[in-house]
Protein backbone atom coordinates (compact mmCIF):
# COMPACT_ATOMS: atom_id res chain seq x y z
CA UNK A 1 0.00 0.00 0.00
CA UNK A 2 1.16 3.53 -1.24
CA UNK A 3 0.84 5.46 2.36
CA UNK A 4 4.94 6.68 2.95
CA UNK A 5 3.48 10.64 2.19
CA UNK A 6 0.76 9.85 4.58
CA UNK A 7 2.73 8.13 7.41
CA UNK A 8 5.36 10.99 7.20
CA UNK A 9 2.96 13.47 7.83
CA UNK A 10 2.68 13.08 11.70
CA UNK A 11 0.72 15.61 13.32
CA UNK A 12 2.61 17.06 16.13
CA UNK A 13 0.29 16.34 19.34
CA UNK A 14 0.69 12.61 18.01
CA UNK A 15 4.15 12.23 16.73
CA UNK A 16 5.72 10.00 19.05
CA UNK A 17 2.59 7.56 19.18
CA UNK A 18 2.80 7.65 15.34
CA UNK A 19 6.40 6.92 15.15
CA UNK A 20 6.39 4.18 17.73
CA UNK A 21 3.48 2.08 17.03
CA UNK A 22 4.57 2.08 13.54
CA UNK A 23 7.68 0.57 14.12
CA UNK A 24 6.47 -2.04 16.85
CA UNK A 25 3.76 -2.88 14.62
CA UNK A 26 2.26 -6.00 16.14
CA UNK A 27 5.14 -6.79 19.00
CA UNK A 28 4.33 -6.16 22.63
CA UNK A 29 6.81 -6.18 25.06
CA UNK A 30 6.04 -6.40 28.88
CA UNK A 31 4.39 -2.89 29.48
CA UNK A 32 6.13 -1.08 32.43
CA UNK A 33 4.44 1.64 35.44
CA UNK A 34 4.21 4.70 33.44
CA UNK A 35 6.97 7.43 34.11
CA UNK A 36 5.59 10.38 36.36
CA UNK A 37 5.37 13.02 33.38
CA UNK A 38 3.84 10.67 31.04
CA UNK A 39 1.52 7.84 30.01
CA UNK A 40 1.95 3.84 28.78
CA UNK A 41 -0.78 3.08 26.29
CA UNK A 42 -1.04 -0.29 24.57
CA UNK A 43 -3.50 -1.26 22.10
CA UNK A 44 -5.24 -4.54 21.55
CA UNK A 45 -7.31 -5.56 18.55
CA UNK A 46 -9.85 -7.98 20.09
CA UNK A 47 -12.50 -7.87 17.05
CA UNK A 48 -12.35 -11.59 15.53
CA UNK A 49 -12.09 -12.03 11.75
CA UNK A 50 -11.54 -8.35 11.11
CA UNK A 51 -7.95 -6.77 10.26
CA UNK A 52 -7.99 -3.09 10.99
CA UNK A 53 -6.34 0.20 10.24
CA UNK A 54 -5.80 2.79 13.13
CA UNK A 55 -5.26 5.96 13.49
CA UNK A 56 -4.91 8.63 16.01
CA UNK A 57 -5.56 12.01 15.30
CA UNK A 58 -5.95 11.19 11.87
CA UNK A 59 -2.88 9.76 11.20
CA UNK A 60 -2.77 5.88 10.12
CA UNK A 61 -0.73 4.74 13.00
CA UNK A 62 -1.30 0.96 12.77
CA UNK A 63 -1.48 -0.52 9.72
CA UNK A 64 -3.63 -4.13 8.95
CA UNK A 65 -3.94 -4.73 12.69
CA UNK A 66 -4.76 -8.13 13.36
CA UNK A 67 -7.33 -10.09 15.54
CA UNK A 68 -5.52 -10.85 18.88
CA UNK A 69 -2.72 -8.66 18.17
CA UNK A 70 -1.48 -6.66 21.16
CA UNK A 71 0.80 -3.61 20.20
CA UNK A 72 2.91 -1.35 22.43
CA UNK A 73 3.55 -0.53 25.23
CA UNK A 74 4.13 3.13 23.55
CA UNK A 75 5.29 6.05 26.51
CA UNK A 76 3.21 9.34 25.41
CA UNK A 77 3.06 13.06 26.31
CA UNK A 78 -0.17 13.02 28.70
CA UNK A 79 -3.13 14.59 26.50
CA UNK A 80 -6.18 13.42 25.11
CA UNK A 81 -5.58 11.53 21.34
CA UNK A 82 -8.53 10.89 19.01
CA UNK A 83 -8.63 7.54 17.82
CA UNK A 84 -10.32 6.26 14.76
CA UNK A 85 -10.79 2.40 13.59
CA UNK A 86 -11.28 1.67 10.15
CA UNK A 87 -11.62 -1.04 7.43
CA UNK A 88 -7.99 -2.13 5.82
CA UNK A 89 -7.18 -0.06 3.02
CA UNK A 90 -9.13 3.10 4.03
CA UNK A 91 -7.68 6.30 2.98
CA UNK A 92 -9.01 8.27 5.51
CA UNK A 93 -11.61 8.53 8.66
CA UNK A 94 -14.29 9.13 7.11
CA UNK A 95 -15.99 6.37 6.77
CA UNK A 96 -15.09 4.54 10.53
CA UNK A 97 -15.83 1.08 11.77
CA UNK A 98 -15.13 2.69 15.50
CA UNK A 99 -14.89 5.40 16.65
CA UNK A 100 -13.41 8.54 16.40
CA UNK A 101 -12.78 8.35 20.38
CA UNK A 102 -10.95 10.51 22.40
CA UNK A 103 -8.65 8.89 24.65
CA UNK A 104 -7.80 11.06 27.81
CA UNK A 105 -3.99 9.94 29.47
CA UNK A 106 -2.87 11.15 32.53
CA UNK A 107 0.55 11.82 33.63
CA UNK A 108 1.91 8.50 35.31
CA UNK A 109 -0.88 6.38 34.23
CA UNK A 110 -0.75 2.96 32.23
CA UNK A 111 -3.56 1.87 29.75
CA UNK A 112 -4.99 -0.76 27.46
CA UNK A 113 -7.33 0.68 24.55
CA UNK A 114 -9.56 -2.44 23.58
CA UNK A 115 -11.18 -2.37 20.11
CA UNK A 116 -13.58 -4.85 20.85
CA UNK A 117 -17.25 -6.28 20.51
CA UNK A 118 -19.88 -5.79 23.53
CA UNK A 119 -22.65 -8.01 24.80
CA UNK A 120 -24.31 -7.50 21.83
CA UNK A 121 -21.53 -8.60 19.05
CA UNK A 122 -21.24 -5.14 18.31
CA UNK A 123 -18.05 -3.20 17.37
CA UNK A 124 -16.58 -0.99 20.06
CA UNK A 125 -13.82 0.50 22.12
CA UNK A 126 -12.78 0.27 26.23
CA UNK A 127 -9.96 2.25 27.56
CA UNK A 128 -8.98 0.08 30.52
CA UNK A 129 -6.64 1.35 33.55
CA UNK A 130 -4.14 -0.79 34.42
CA UNK A 131 -3.36 -1.32 37.82
CA UNK A 132 0.09 -0.53 39.29
CA UNK A 133 -0.17 -0.04 42.29
CA UNK A 134 2.31 -2.48 44.33
CA UNK A 135 1.75 -5.60 45.44
CA UNK A 136 2.80 -7.68 48.23
CA UNK A 137 5.94 -9.65 48.88
CA UNK A 138 5.57 -12.76 46.87
CA UNK A 139 2.34 -11.92 45.28
CA UNK A 140 1.89 -10.97 41.75
CA UNK A 141 -1.58 -9.42 40.25
CA UNK A 142 -4.20 -11.04 37.95
CA UNK A 143 -6.57 -8.67 35.92
CA UNK A 144 -9.60 -10.28 34.30
CA UNK A 145 -11.64 -8.43 31.39
CA UNK A 146 -14.83 -9.23 29.73
CA UNK A 147 -14.80 -7.71 26.29
CA UNK A 148 -16.22 -10.89 24.64
CA UNK A 149 -19.38 -10.47 22.92
CA UNK A 150 -21.07 -12.97 25.57
CA UNK A 151 -23.19 -12.28 28.64
CA UNK A 152 -21.73 -12.06 31.94
CA UNK A 153 -19.54 -15.15 33.02
CA UNK A 154 -17.95 -16.69 36.17
CA UNK A 155 -14.10 -17.13 36.23
CA UNK A 156 -12.80 -19.91 37.64
CA UNK A 157 -9.76 -21.58 39.34
CA UNK A 158 -9.44 -25.41 39.43
CA UNK A 159 -12.79 -25.42 39.21
CA UNK A 160 -14.25 -23.30 41.55
CA UNK A 161 -15.32 -19.60 41.02
CA UNK A 162 -13.18 -16.71 41.57
CA UNK A 163 -14.78 -14.23 40.11
CA UNK A 164 -18.99 -14.28 39.39
CA UNK A 165 -21.18 -12.01 37.43
CA UNK A 166 -18.34 -10.18 35.44
CA UNK A 167 -19.97 -8.21 32.82
CA UNK A 168 -18.61 -7.11 29.39
CA UNK A 169 -16.81 -4.20 29.25
CA UNK A 170 -15.51 -5.07 33.32
CA UNK A 171 -12.88 -6.43 35.24
CA UNK A 172 -12.03 -8.46 38.00
CA UNK A 173 -8.49 -7.46 39.83
CA UNK A 174 -7.28 -10.23 42.28
CA UNK A 175 -3.95 -10.03 44.03
CA UNK A 176 -2.66 -13.78 44.82
CA UNK A 177 0.74 -15.48 45.87
CA UNK A 178 3.39 -15.61 42.46
CA UNK A 179 2.60 -19.22 41.18
CA UNK A 180 0.26 -20.76 38.42
CA UNK A 181 -3.10 -20.42 37.67
CA UNK A 182 -5.40 -23.18 35.84
CA UNK A 183 -8.25 -20.00 35.04
CA UNK A 184 -11.44 -20.67 33.01
CA UNK A 185 -14.82 -19.17 32.03
CA UNK A 186 -17.82 -20.30 32.64
CA UNK A 187 -21.28 -18.49 31.90
CA UNK A 188 -22.34 -17.01 34.77
CA UNK A 189 -23.56 -19.83 37.60
CA UNK A 190 -22.20 -22.74 35.84
CA UNK A 191 -19.42 -24.65 35.64
CA UNK A 192 -18.90 -25.64 32.64
CA UNK A 193 -15.69 -23.41 30.90
CA UNK A 194 -16.54 -21.93 27.21
CA UNK A 195 -12.93 -20.69 27.57
CA UNK A 196 -9.92 -22.40 28.87
CA UNK A 197 -9.10 -23.65 31.12
CA UNK A 198 -5.81 -22.38 30.26
CA UNK A 199 -2.37 -21.67 32.61
CA UNK A 200 -1.66 -18.38 33.85
CA UNK A 201 1.10 -17.01 35.34
CA UNK A 202 1.12 -15.03 38.07
CA UNK A 203 4.37 -13.61 38.50
CA UNK A 204 5.73 -11.43 41.93
CA UNK A 205 5.42 -7.57 41.27
CA UNK A 206 3.49 -8.47 37.98
CA UNK A 207 0.04 -7.42 36.88
CA UNK A 208 -0.94 -10.23 34.36
CA UNK A 209 -3.94 -9.54 32.42
CA UNK A 210 -6.20 -12.01 30.56
CA UNK A 211 -8.21 -10.76 28.32
CA UNK A 212 -11.54 -13.14 27.03
CA UNK A 213 -12.40 -11.66 23.51
CA UNK A 214 -14.59 -12.84 20.44
CA UNK A 215 -17.99 -14.00 20.40
CA UNK A 216 -19.65 -17.08 22.23
CA UNK A 217 -22.22 -17.25 19.35
CA UNK A 218 -19.92 -17.41 16.32
CA UNK A 219 -17.84 -19.98 18.75
CA UNK A 220 -14.47 -18.13 18.22
CA UNK A 221 -14.22 -16.98 22.04
CA UNK A 222 -9.94 -16.44 22.76
CA UNK A 223 -7.65 -15.57 25.56
CA UNK A 224 -5.23 -12.67 24.99
CA UNK A 225 -2.47 -11.32 27.77
CA UNK A 226 -0.71 -8.88 29.00
CA UNK A 227 1.76 -7.83 31.65
CA UNK A 228 2.51 -4.46 33.23
CA UNK A 229 5.80 -5.09 35.54
CA UNK A 230 7.65 -3.24 38.07
CA UNK A 231 5.11 -3.56 40.74
CA UNK A 232 7.26 -4.90 43.36
CA UNK A 233 7.20 -4.38 46.78
CA UNK A 234 10.21 -3.07 49.00
CA UNK A 235 13.06 -5.88 49.23
CA UNK A 236 12.73 -5.05 52.77
CA UNK A 237 9.45 -5.92 52.77
CA UNK A 238 10.13 -9.96 51.64
CA UNK A 239 9.22 -12.11 54.74
CA UNK A 240 12.64 -14.78 54.86
CA UNK A 241 12.02 -18.24 54.07
CA UNK A 242 8.17 -17.78 51.92
CA UNK A 243 7.91 -21.19 50.25
CA UNK A 244 12.02 -20.70 50.14
CA UNK A 245 12.01 -18.09 47.59
CA UNK A 246 13.26 -15.04 49.81
CA UNK A 247 16.37 -16.17 49.72
CA UNK A 248 17.09 -17.61 46.66
CA UNK A 249 15.42 -15.37 43.95
CA UNK A 250 15.39 -11.69 44.47
CA UNK A 251 13.07 -9.83 42.63
CA UNK A 252 13.80 -8.65 38.87
CA UNK A 253 14.07 -5.20 39.75
CA UNK A 254 16.73 -5.95 42.50
CA UNK A 255 18.48 -8.52 40.09
CA UNK A 256 18.60 -5.69 37.21
CA UNK A 257 20.13 -3.47 39.65
CA UNK A 258 22.90 -5.42 40.96
CA UNK A 259 23.66 -6.37 36.94
CA UNK A 260 23.60 -2.54 36.87
CA UNK A 261 25.74 -2.05 39.34
CA UNK A 262 28.01 -5.11 38.30
CA UNK A 263 28.40 -4.44 35.18
CA UNK A 264 29.43 -0.47 35.72
CA UNK A 265 31.90 -1.48 38.16
CA UNK A 266 33.29 -4.25 36.10
CA UNK A 267 33.50 -1.30 33.27
CA UNK A 268 35.20 1.11 35.34
CA UNK A 269 37.76 -1.60 36.70
CA UNK A 270 38.31 -2.97 32.96
CA UNK A 271 39.25 1.55 31.60
CA UNK A 272 41.58 1.69 35.35
CA UNK A 273 43.22 -1.73 33.81
CA UNK A 274 43.97 -0.19 30.34
CA UNK A 275 44.96 3.09 31.90
CA UNK A 276 48.01 1.32 33.82
CA UNK A 277 48.80 -0.82 31.53
CA UNK A 278 49.17 2.42 29.23
CA UNK A 279 51.10 4.22 31.83
CA UNK A 280 53.41 1.16 32.07
CA UNK A 281 54.30 1.09 28.51
CA UNK A 282 54.99 4.57 28.19
CA UNK A 283 57.21 4.67 30.90
CA UNK A 284 58.91 1.51 30.49
CA UNK A 285 59.44 2.96 26.24
CA UNK A 286 60.51 6.22 27.78
CA UNK A 287 63.12 4.42 29.99
CA UNK A 288 64.76 2.76 26.69
CA UNK A 289 65.21 5.63 25.25
CA UNK A 290 66.14 8.26 28.07
CA UNK A 291 66.78 6.45 30.83
CA UNK A 292 65.27 8.66 34.01
CA UNK A 293 67.33 9.26 36.73
CA UNK A 294 66.54 8.56 40.07
CA UNK A 295 67.51 10.30 43.88
CA UNK A 296 70.33 7.27 43.72
CA UNK A 297 71.92 8.67 40.83
CA UNK A 298 72.39 12.06 41.98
Amino acid sequence: MHRTARRSAALAGAATLVTTLAGVGALALPAHAATADGASLSVLHGVPDTPVDVWVNDELTLDDFQPGDLAGPLDLPAGSYSVAITAPDATDTSAPVIGPVDLPLEAGTSYTAVAHLDAGGQPTATLFTNSTEPTAAGQGRLTVRHVAAAPAVDVLAGGTAVVTGLENPKEAVLDLPAGTVSASIAAAGTTEPVLGPADLTVAEGVNTIAYAWGSLEAGNLALATQTVEGLHSSPSGVPAGLSGLAAEAPSSTATGVAIAFGASLFGLLLVAAVVMLARAWREQHAHATHPVRSDRDA
